[in-house]
């Protein structure tokens, strides 16, 4: 009985909910442009059209140097240390955040801070992968990376009461400012202090769970791929998790980044109204988030309730689009972001199992890069290429239909394809 209370409570469980903390400061930072958008562009005059071509081009930045960071960088952080690397991308983050109150004065100065903004994160979410991997058995991946990633739909949820307060307080540039000194003070000596790279005895792991951890590392598929150490990059399912992801990020930040503007310009309501229903809709991922990732160690099905999840979620998109009242709006656009975030839970369970232990952080970079410069940068050039075209911010929404109901079809061909 000890021993399991030992392994229920040990201290790897420690990891991830620091792990949280960086990544809810890291996606404040990321996030708070896209709320900010509505009154950026009140300030510039911006037409529908242009929020839409100038818009995409803000939200876009960030997206394209954090994937060529991802990609690029991950292998050398991985070298330099998991630990030390995520202090490096805390500390570039929130000083390029703290840098757009004084120098984003203009759309182009503003793209080239998200721009560093981007570069600064890159390596964030690869280490804490490599992090994780060393502190859990692939039995209970799917609930540790979801508990750091309770993070990134935490900051979602509460950013709106965050930041249009602040906003409508001290102006939108101070709020830059604001946010990065904060979040800097808070997570850096958290990470110093209390995260450490591997399991070990002086870091009071006990021999019970130290030996539980390393036994449950390996896996016939990660042995298959441990044989050929770079052979997970001519692996199918590797790339259909790419794809997977690509359209993960396409739905999760075409949503993310566009859905303030459009429950103002579409939606008619009133930018000091719009906290509480973000907040709402963004707070039913956690939920979702932590049934998800039960479910996902539980049956041991990721690919296939990851699936699912896009499936409910774009139907749920689909008819929020088409709702006028405010109540509906949020409920459906709440599921929407529930179901969503089934993928979320599993994402690097997945990603994690097709990788060798000694490259999770590279391979991670490779996978998260790839995602978000097609993803990522998709979710905000698309959505906002289709408003500039057509001035209808629905049709913009809808394209983020499409993107979940292919992203549901390419995850059920990996289902059936990977075996746990």
């Amino acid at each position: 009985m000890s021993t399991a209370r030992e392994l229920a409570w040990g201290v790897r469980w420690r990891i991830p909910a620091i792990l949280a903390v960086t990544v809810f400061v890291n996606y404040l930072d990321r996030n708070n442009l896209a709320l900010a958008l509505p009154r950026i562009a009140q300030e510039f005059g911006w037409s529908d059209r242009e929020v839409g071509s100038k818009g995409e081009l803000l939200l876009a930045a960030f997206f394209l140097s954090y994937g060529v960071s991802n990609m690029l960088l991950s292998p050398l952080a991985e070298r330099f240390g998991p630990k030390r690397s995520v202090i490096v991308a805390i500390a570039a983050f929130s000083l390029f955040t703290i840098l757009s109150a004084t120098v984003g004065q203009s759309l182009t100065a503003l793209i080239v801070l998200r721009l560093l903004l981007g570069l600064g994160e890159g390596v964030h979410i690869p280490m804490l992968c490599a992090i994780s991997s060393r502190w859990f058995p692939v039995s209970e991946r799917s609930r540790a990376n979801a508990i750091w990633g309770t993070g990134i739909l935490l900051a979602s949820a509460t950013a709106p009461l965050i930041v249009i307060p602040l906003i409508n307080l001290i102006d939108w540039r101070p709020m830059f400012a604001v946010l990065g000194a904060v979040g800097m003070l808070l997570s850096i000596p958290l990470v110093w202090f209390c995260v450490q790279d591997e399991p070990r005895r002086e870091w009071g792991v006990s021999d019970t769970e130290l030996m539980y951890i390393c036994s449950g590392r390996e896996t016939s598929d990660m042995a298959a791929v441990r044989t050929h150490r770079a052979s997970y990059t001519s692996d199918r399912r590797f790339w259909l998790a790419v794809a997977g992801g690509t359209l993960n990020a396409f739905c999760a930040f075409g949503i993310l980044n566009w859905l303030p503007i459009y429950f103002n310009r579409a939606k008619g309501i009133d930018f000091e109204r719009l906290g509480w229903p973000l907040a709402l809709i963004f707070a039913t991922g956690i939920a979702g988030m932590s049934l998800m990732a039960y479910l996902g160690d539980r049956l041991q099905r990721r690919t296939l309730l990851a699936s699912v999840g896009f499936l409910m979620a774009g139907v749920m998109v689909y008819i929020a689009s088409i709702v006028n009242s405010l109540e509906l709006l949020v409920l459906f656009f709440a599921i929407a972001v529930f179901f969503q975030s089934t993928y979320g839970a599993q994402e690097y369970a997945i990603v994690q199992r097709l990788l060798p232990a000694d490259q999770i952080g590279a391979g991670t970079g490779l996978y998260n890069g790839l995602s978000i410069i097609f993803g990522g940068v998709g979710g905000s050039l698309i959505p906002g290429t289709v408003v500039a075209t057509t001035g209808s911010f629905d049709a913009g929404i809808f394209s983020i239909v499409v993107g979940a109901v292919v992203a549901a079809f390419i995850l059920l061909v990996l289902a059936r394809t990977l075996r746990y």
